[in-house]
């Protein structure tokens, strides 16, 4: 287990991202949702992320119900405040915002004081706990004045009070990051896609900072959304159809990997896991299978001949990834 800053939350190095079970592009059902957690919790997985964006708060029902049946002390959950959910009138579907869920609710944005206290209370009744060890300001960027003045304010106090155990932001880009690990008693942050195989962008500014400051960080999206976890023309980036020139990277990057008897998703893993400023790895597996698969990647050894031969074909540079 790793603390997260100084909050005294603590979380595995490996987790469970929970868009998934908010139906994710394509439907699960209740019962492949509560495979996936418990193997989760089989294979040592002790910390969950979920949102309210996620399924329109199916992702949150769905986790609560899979985690009512262990002990609340020994995991630690995630969610996030700055989408709403307001009921909504009509038919129709969530797909455009990736979800195969009904459009039940529509997402409101809103990092006022009082709309992070309701989302949080809305978020707690889904999940039915009394409590939530982490929350993360989501995906601030067109919003970053009220997030500043009103949301992030608004979480320092919920953490004074006992309501959460430790406050962040989490977001796909790196200079918001930033500017919360620099400006701000953020305990963690999480970055989505932006310290990878393929995209080094967090090593610039952000995990240099958070290690400086003491600020943990989890990061998210380390498969890119797909094209590092089986690199194939129809693979997606960053979810939308891989560029061309990424795809022939990952491909050498995959027949490296083969050479030294490993996968490119164990690789990927690995990247992610070894810097310092890392707390947690956060993959989002859809089923029990992908579960165990993440957990045994996550477990094997990556010789440091890969990192090596990396480097000498230019795909990864000097200064980045395990010695």
């Amino acid at each position: 287990m790793t603390g997260l800053g100084r909050s005294g939350v603590e979380v595995t190095p490996l987790g469970f991202g929970a868009a998934t079970l908010g139906n994710l592009y394509t439907p699960l059902d209740d019962e492949q949702a509560q495979d996936a957690v418990r193997a989760a919790w089989q294979r040592g997985i002790r910390y969950f992320d979920t949102a309210p964006h996620y399924g329109l708060g199916l992702s949150e029902r769905r986790l609560g119900a899979a985690l009512r049946q262990y002990d609340r002390a020994h995991y630690a959950v995630s969610t996030k405040v700055g989408r709403r959910l307001d009921p909504a009138e009509g038919t129709g579907d969530d797909l455009a915002n990736g979800f195969a869920v009904p459009a039940t609710h529509r997402r409101v944005w809103d990092f006022s004081a009082d709309g992070v206290r309701r989302t949080l209370e809305a978020s707690l009744a889904r999940l039915g706990l009394d409590r939530v060890d982490v929350v993360y300001l989501h995906d601030p960027d067109d919003h970053a004045e009220q997030a500043f003045r009103e949301g992030y304010p608004a979480l320092e106090k919920l953490r004074a009070e006992g309501v959460v155990g430790a406050i962040g932001a989490g977001m796909n880009q790196t200079a918001m990051l930033t500017r919360f690990v620099r400006d701000t008693d953020v305990d963690v942050v999480l970055c989505a896609g932006r310290y990878t195989l393929l995209d080094h962008s967090a090593a610039a500014e952000l995990l240099p900072a958070a290690a400086e400051r003491g600020v943990s960080v989890v990061l998210g999206g380390v498969f890119n959304s797909g094209l590092l976890a089986d690199p194939r023309p129809e693979s997606t980036y960053n979810y939308s159809r891989a560029p061309h020139q990424l795809l022939v990277r990952a491909l050498r990057m995959k027949a490296v990997a083969e050479r030294h008897g490993i996968t490119l998703r164990a690789a990927a893993l690995a990247f992610a896991a070894a810097h310092p400023a890392v707390a947690c790895v956060l993959p989002g597996p859809r089923s029990a299978f992908e579960v165990h698969d993440c957990a045994d990647q996550f477990a094997s050894p990556v010789p440091p001949g890969f990192w090596q031969e990396l480097r000498e074909a230019g795909l990864l540079p000097p200064e980045e990834g395990p010695s």
